[in-house]
């Protein structure tokens, strides 16, 4: 057994945002040993590439993890960890990965805005990024990778940094890497993790048993915990008779298979192979590692040495588990065993933003008291059913459910819950994340109005640190949670009221990233539209154009003002129609668009002179002068300055008046010069 390395977590900043992992770590010497040696390689022109490629349940999460505290020394400036896909498969962009590396480098850094670019190595996060990388030794992790397109945008010129990618398939577009491949553990260390995991002598006594159990398990770590797991929970039970169990439901899982793929004339590939391989007892670690090897054999394609990346033509689908895996064999084990309220919790965490859940918001899906949430979810993750995260800033354990069982995991849901109780769970989880922002808000500001009803204590934000450390250790998943409710389209009340309150609550933190609120702001403008509300529609346009026009973005800001500008008209809303024109304005000035920028601010002072606002009407007055100005036609740049004061001696607004004035003299100064 593998006791882990000793580097302490605070040695060496970002250690505690790596997976927790196994407690016990048995095996992977030569993969070790192979990690580390090809870490010492270096490619010309950018960072070193390693690949760490298996499939579910072969355990290249724990091991990337455990590679990166051993090598953590090396990399002085910290290490980087984020997931490039959910547990459902769905694939993370290399733009916002990008974005979410930049802020674990430097929270307080300005993340830019996302982009749409033709190539990804240009997207600003990307570019960002790998400027930020230069001169520093970082180590950057990248689990559950589905293609080389969202790693080689991330990849910096900078030798000194290092990237390791853990995935289920071979990273094609990317050269000079050389993949380590996991199979099932070796005998020894089979029957090691299992006599830690069991206890006592039941392995110790029961040898062949457990080379038998392994074998069922084809050696692969992920299934070889789940028995364990059921072995504790079953203290009678031989371990021999424990192989003859996954045996039988892996065979009854491979007959399921057979017959559906009979009844649709699509029998998978994968489930012969499974079925072939339990008839046949082949040896476990040799079959799991052709398996894993076979995608390994596609090859590199050729090209131009200097040209060390090339990006995928099309996403890779994930590689789904076989129904007849002995993974799910020794999960439908385990699963039967489990009381009605841990199945039911189970499932149920499958709706949780990420499919990562603390006590606070697996209590609100299940419809239950905080405590007996986090007794629900200890007992489960014990069990190997649920994968440990970094705990929250106040210490609040937190859980994720492992992609290799989320699909699975997904079709019990819908087999065993009725569609009502599942929106019902949906509805509660978003209430309970309303009303915990909301909370935020108010310790954050007390002046900006009441908070909500107090939460139960075991749930209560107790200070404004406290707070401000939830808002900002949550924000992915709360952000999360809202994408996911607008994106199912049938609790657009319940969004509407969390896109608010974190609207109020981040920028309170100090550390508001334009980017967080630039996402609120679209999935804001997603809802409007979709109810037929051009008013909101246009009012989260002008707030997209504004977070642009504060990143130098004039052109796609004047892009959102004018689509602001056609919802407004739709709305027959005047003010928001002037509003949109004058900020399209501002753009075209800022651009250097003379003549557009006064043809804009022209119309938006007929519709503010139409309203009475004469407070606007002679800022634009002075704004198409300096229009006119810049086309060097001085007598109307002269008139509308003069107009301009004559509106602000009216209103009494002395401050305005030696403004403009001040600007008039120095246009005619200038004139009389011969300007």
């Amino acid at each position: 057994m593998d006791p882990g390395p000793d580097t302490p977590a605070s040695a060496v900043p970002g250690l505690e945002r790596l997976p927790a992992g196994p407690a016990l770590f048995a095996g992977r010497r030569a993969e070790l040993a192979a990690l580390r040696a090809a870490a010492t390689r270096r490619v010309s022109g950018r960072c070193p590439v390693l690949v760490l490629a298996g499939r579910p349940g072969s355990g290249r999460t724990a091991l990337a993890a455990r590679f990166a505290r051993t090598v953590a020394a090396d990399y002085p400036d910290g290490v980087l960890f984020v997931r490039l896909s959910a547990p459902d498969g769905g694939r993370v962009p290399p733009g916002r990965a990008a974005r979410l590396l930049l802020e674990q480098l430097d929270p307080q850094a300005a993340v830019p805005l996302s982009g749409t670019v033709e190539d990804g190595r240009d997207e600003p996060g990307c570019v960002a990024l790998r400027e930020a990388l230069a001169g520093l030794r970082v180590l950057l992790v990248l689990d559950d990778v589905r293609d080389a397109g969202q790693v080689w945008p991330l990849l910096a010129d900078e030798p000194g940094c290092l990237v390791l990618a853990a995935t289920a398939g071979p990273l094609t577009g990317i050269e000079d890497i050389d993949p380590v491949i996991l199979g099932g553990l070796d005998r020894e260390a089979s029957g090691e993790l299992l006599a830690d995991l069991v206890g006592g002598t039941r392995i110790s006594c029961d040898p062949v048993g457990g080379a038998d159990l392994a074998e069922a398990c084809a050696a692969r770590p992920a299934a070889l915990r789940l028995m364990a797991g059921w072995l504790r929970g079953n203290p009678k039970t031989a371990v021999t008779d424990a192989a003859r169990e996954l045996n039988l439901v892996v065979g009854e899982e491979s007959a399921a298979a057979g017959a559906k793929g009979g009844r649709t004339g699509k029998t998978g590939k994968a489930a012969r192979v499974a079925a072939e391989a339990v008839k046949k007892k082949e040896s476990p670690q040799q079959s799991a590692q052709d398996k894993a090897a076979e995608p390994a054999a596609v090859p590199e394609p050729a090209g131009d040495p200097s040209t060390w990346v090339k990006p995928e033509p099309e996403p890779a689908e994930p590689v789904p588990v076989p129904d007849n895996d002995p993974l799910i064999g020794a999960f439908t084990l385990i699963y039967r065993t489990l009381s009605p309220a841990q199945a039911r919790m189970l499932r149920t965490l499958t709706l949780a933003p990420a499919q990562t859940a603390d006590p606070r918001t697996a209590s609100a899906l299940v419809g239950c008291p905080a405590p007996e949430a986090a007794a629900t979810l200890a007992a489960l993750a014990e069990r190997e059913l649920l994968g440990e995260e970094a705990p929250a800033a106040d210490g609040t354990p937190r859980y994720r459910v492992p992609g290799r069982l989320y699909p699975r995991l997904v079709k019990l849901r819908e087999q065993e819950d009725r569609s009502a109780e599942t929106e019902l769970a949906r509805a509660r989880l978003l209430e309970r994340l309303v009303r915990l922002t909301e909370s935020a808000r108010a310790l954050l500001d007390p002046a900006g109005g009441p908070g909500p009803e107090p939460l139960p204590v075991a749930l209560r934000l107790r200070s404004a640190e406290h707070a401000r450390d939830w808002l900002l250790g949550e924000r992915e998943l709360l952000l999360g949670a809202v994408a996911d409710a607008i994106g199912q389209g049938d609790l657009d009340g319940s969004a509407g009221r969390l896109v608010t309150a974190l609207l109020r609550s981040l920028p309170l933190t100090g550390v508001a990233a334009p980017a967080d609120l630039y996402r609120l702001h679209e999935l804001v403008l997603t809802v409007a539209e979709r109810n037929g509300r051009p008013r909101r529609a246009s009012a989260a346009l002008l707030n997209l154009g504004d977070l642009q026009v504060a990143a130098g973005r004039w052109e796609q800001a004047a892009a959102h003002y004018r689509a602001a500008l056609e919802h407004a008209r739709s709305a027959a809303d005047e003010p928001l129609c002037a509003r949109a024109l004058e900020s399209a304005a501002g753009c075209h000035r800022a651009l250097g668009d003379a003549v557009r920028a006064a043809d804009w601010y022209g119309r938006a002072l007929g519709l503010r002179q139409s309203l009475g606002d004469h407070a606007a009407e002679a800022r634009l007055l002075a704004r198409v002068a300096e229009a006119h100005t810049a086309q060097r036609r001085f007598e109307e740049a002269d008139r509308e300055y003069r107009a301009a004061l004559a509106v602000l001696r009216r209103i009494g607004d002395e401050r305005g008046r030696e403004a403009v004035g001040a600007a008039l003299a120095d246009l005619r100064e200038r004139v009389e010069a011969g300007w």
